[in-house]
């Protein structure tokens, strides 16, 4: 026979209204008394309804959460980083894969996510169109952002001054014949990751006193993606750039082992620099602004369950990441004799 409430009560030698709020955290129980309910529990295994919760509290004690990519690295992190802050907090995921081509893109925003399982959603890395924004706010859950969202509060780094600032690294090198290999729509979203990010390198080379002319490639935003903006960027050596900043760091990997491949050498022929803090930076060597994306998806969660716990319902704030420029020997000052 399953375990009830009562038998975890009566084990735990507290009230059942006692015993509900030490496993549902609504409500004030001492420390002492919680872990007395919590070990009781476990004791008899008793698990709790969620349907039975969800009626006396009104939560799903479910999050949305949609993103456009899964099996990038950067995604991942804050996907592992969102699933374990939600565990620790007692919450369910249910996850929404937005990918920007994808012909289901409309069914979530239209069906799934007007049904409304959930408390609250959390978008990672969205780029979003207005009607998309308003769809999303017209659920009428509150929303945290991961990324540069339009619309809603976001976690996110200063794209515009960390771009402009690993453009700056290769400037203070020595380096002139810069190139950008950022993401897809740059150009026509200018307040996307991707736009900001193309806007402060082009702010950096504008200061310098450097034309762009040539000097920026879309890709997509893996090693692939790298890897073949590379092999286009470097295949003349007459023009090829002798720094290229990278919009990510899958990118930054990409563009290294295409150089190698074509025999050109990192850094002495050509410098690479990317952005995200990469599990395998330190294996390539690659200078990068670190961003720690899986704390970014712990705090993400910590800013959306506070303002779910909030009766007043404060709305979530944006916070701006910190980042930390990593030097390794990706980047160096040019060949003077190939300038």
């Amino acid at each position: 026979m399953n375990a009830a409430i009562s038998d975890v009560a009566a084990l735990a030698g507290v009230s059942k209204a006692t015993a509900s709020r030490a496993l549902t955290g609504r409500g004030y129980v001492s420390a002492e008394t919680k872990e007395r309910v919590v070990r009781a529990a476990a004791e008899i295994g008793y698990v709790p309804s969620p349907i039975a919760a969800s009626l006396v509290t009104g939560r799903t004690k479910n999050i949305g959460v949609i993103t456009p990519f899964v099996g990038r690295w950067f995604f991942g992190e804050i996907l592992e980083g969102v699933e374990s802050a939600l565990l620790d907090r007692g919450y369910d995921l249910t996850l929404y894969n937005l990918h920007p081509d994808s012909p289901d893109r409309n069914r979530v925003f239209d069906y799934f996510l007007a049904r409304k399982r959930f408390d609250g959603m959390l978008a990672i890395g969205v780029d979003t169109t207005p009607d998309e924004v308003e769809r999303l706010l017209r659920v009428d859950r509150p929303v945290v952002g991961i990324g540069s969202v339009q619309g809603i509060p976001c976690i996110s780094i200063d794209d515009l001054t960390v771009a402009s600032d690993a453009t700056e690294h290769l400037l203070t090198l020595g380096h002139t014949r810069i190139a950008h290999v950022g993401g897809i729509g740059a150009v026509e979203h200018p307040l996307t990751v991707h736009g900001l990010r193309y806007a402060g390198f082009r702010a950096a080379m504008s200061r310098a006193g450097h034309t762009q002319d040539g000097t920026f490639l879309t890709a997509e935003l893996s090693v692939p993606g790298g890897y073949e903006a590379a092999a286009q960027l470097l295949r003349d050596a007459r023009t090829r750039p002798t720094a290229v900043f990278a919009a990510t760091d899958e990118v930054a990997i990409g563009i290294i082992i295409a150089a190698r491949r074509l025999g050109i050498a990192v850094p002495a022929e050509l410098s690479v620099i990317g952005i995200d803090g990469h599990e395998y930076a330190d294996m390539f060597a690659l200078t990068t602004f670190e961003q720690h994306p899986q704390a970014q998806g712990v705090r993400a969660v910590e800013l959306l369950v506070d303002h779910l716990d909030d009766e007043v319902r404060t709305p979530p704030p944006a916070e701006v990441w910190p980042t930390r420029l990593i030097v390794r020997s990706s980047t160096t000052r040019p060949d003077h004799a190939a300038l």
